[in-house]
């Protein structure tokens, strides 16, 4: 975590000894060494050298690095099934994953709102710490800033990771070929409408929890059985209809999905019909999208639901068609999807 320029004379620090983020002004040193040691060397160090300097230094075996970066704006901060520290991880690991790459580990900013709950920011730090230890992550440096009250929105995280590639070849939109087999890693649309029942105050039962996880591990084991990964793309904002068309517009072909093989929870899909949204463009926190050669797809189903059973093979790349263009099979024919022209659901991660 950076201690040496976090917090400047002069610049917004948090007062530790209240039960809120306040404002002071001439000791940033001192209290940004307290917000160090009282809540995030707890949270993130596992060696007594961790956090005591502006950088970390990272052993990385020889070849290929990804990297990714993404800021979390998430409202409300806790909601069923996580909360923004655990989403920020998981967001970070799972794009990682999505390069084909085993994550090594992750920088954390955060912008903290004056007035903001010590006791919900440890909270925080903890629950990211509980996350990048299920991803087999570290969080190794960082960086805190204060913002005056009403200019934050209480808080918002940003997390920038390092992963080594091990996917024997590269996984990407261009790999796409015709005849490639469509899967997800399980039940869509619980994160985007977790997220919605709490602001929305819905009382379903039974809840709706968020499906807030990595994928580190199911990657790794498809990597791991020698499974051709062509390309991995995680169903976040826009959900599987927005990954899929881009996708598709990237490699220039056709995609055909079938609705029957989509896997939606009946909550969830009760929820949308209520508040009518389209699953197929909710947002997901835990759940991916891979594409594979057609002789493949049986064995990446079976090692996908060994993590979840409710994964699914929903589609093909077409031999003809549209290049760019994603459509959908149902009972009363086919029609197109397309991108839509706004977030069905802002703020959801």
């Amino acid at each position: 975590m950076n201690g040496g320029s976090a917090f400047s004379p002069n610049c917004p620090v948090p007062d530790m000894d209240s039960k809120h983020i306040e404002l002071a002004h001439g000791s940033g040193g001192l209290l940004t060494h307290r917000l160090i040691e009282d809540i995030f060397r707890p949270a993130f160090a596992q060696s007594p050298e961790d956090l005591t300097h502006d950088g970390a230094l990272i052993d990385v075996p020889a070849g290929q690095v990804a990297f990714t970066t993404d800021s979390y704006v998430v409202q409300p901060l806790f909601f069923p099934g996580g909360d923004i520290g655990s989403l920020a991880v998981n967001g970070a690991v799972n794009d990682l994953a999505m390069c084909g790459a085993r994550p090594v580990c992750l920088s954390a900013g955060f912008v903290i709102e004056e007035g903001f709950s010590v006791s919900d920011l440890r909270r925080i730090a903890q629950s990211m710490q509980s996350a990048a230890q299920a991803a087999g992550v570290r969080l190794v440096t960082g960086d805190t800033k204060v913002v005056e009250r009403g200019k934050g929105d209480g808080l918002y995280i940003n997390t920038s990771g390092i992963g080594t590639v091990v996917a024997p070849a590269p996984v990407s939109p261009r790999q796409v070929r015709p005849g490639d087999s469509i899967l997800v890693s399980g039940d869509l649309g619980r994160h985007g409408m977790a997220i919605m029942a709490v602001r929305e105050g819905l009382g379903f039962e039974p809840p709706i929890v968020s499906d807030c996880a990595p994928v580190v591990a199911p990657v790794l084991r498809l990597i791991g059985e020698g499974i051709p990964l062509h390309c991995l793309r995680d169903l976040t904002r826009g959900g599987l209809a927005t990954a899929l068309i881009e996708i598709a517009r990237t490699a220039g072909v056709a995609m055909l999905l079938e609705q029957s093989e989509i896997p939606v929870s009946p909550p969830v899909r009760g929820a949308c019909e209520i508040l009518g949204l389209d699953p197929l463009y909710v947002a997901n926190e835990g759940r991916f999208a891979a594409l594979v050669p057609p002789q493949a797809a049986e064995a990446a189903l079976a090692v996908l639901r060994g993590f979840d059973p409710s994964a699914a093979i929903i589609g093909t790349v077409q031999e003809q068609g549209v290049p760019g263009s994603v459509a959908l099979r149902t009972l009363g024919g086919s029609y197109a999807l397309d991108l839509l022209a706004c977030e069905q659901l802002p703020r959801i991660c």
